[in-house]
């Protein structure tokens, strides 16, 4: 049987990292969190909507509530490592899921390497998700005709994430 570094079937790569965030209402927060997000990933935001109705924080289900930015390719993994430049190349074991994923909040966005402050925009923060896939068989599970589940020995482990970030991101983890 192979090792797992000799099979580039079983290597880990980036499938995407989601930039959020949040902000609970619409209107000028919200605009300035588009603009923010639009200027440090260099593509185009989409409005997150309420999922569930909140009447504590006065939200209703479908009001929008927050952007995103879905990064896939080389630009994920640049954006990524500016991310956790900017924690100090320092992650939490505890950001890392089962299924190998992972996710970083930056407090505030002049943390960021190359962001300037805009006293327009003020102090944001985001979340940065990353979904980790093995680079071959997880389209199995996605696809339309004689769609699969992915099998066990094929399917990441929050241990493989951890290394896989400490070694290809240079990240500390404790």
């Amino acid at each position: 049987m192979a090792n797992d570094s000799e099979n580039p079937m079983r290597q880990l790569v980036i499938d995407k990292v989601t930039v959020n965030i949040g902000v609970g209402q619409a209107g000028e927060a919200l605009e300035n969190a588009r603009t923010l997000l639009n200027r440090l990933t260099g593509k185009k935001s989409v409005i997150t909507t309420a999922k569930v109705r909140n009447p504590v924080w006065r939200i209703k289900k479908g009001d929008p509530i927050g952007t995103k930015v879905t990064l896939r390719g080389a630009g994920a993994t640049d954006f990524l490592k500016k991310s956790i430049a900017a924690k100090g190349n320092k992650l939490s074991s505890g950001s890392f899921d089962r299924e190998g994923n992972f996710s970083l909040g930056v407090a505030e966005y002049i943390d960021f390497p190359g962001a300037k402050y805009d006293p327009k925009i003020g102090i944001i923060g985001f979340d940065v998700s990353v979904t980790m896939k093995r680079r071959g068989g997880s389209r199995i599970s996605r696809r339309r005709r004689a769609a699969s589940h992915i099998g066990r020995s094929h399917k990441i482990s929050r241990s493989e994430s951890i290394e896989f970030a400490k070694n290809a991101l240079g990240a500390q983890v404790g």
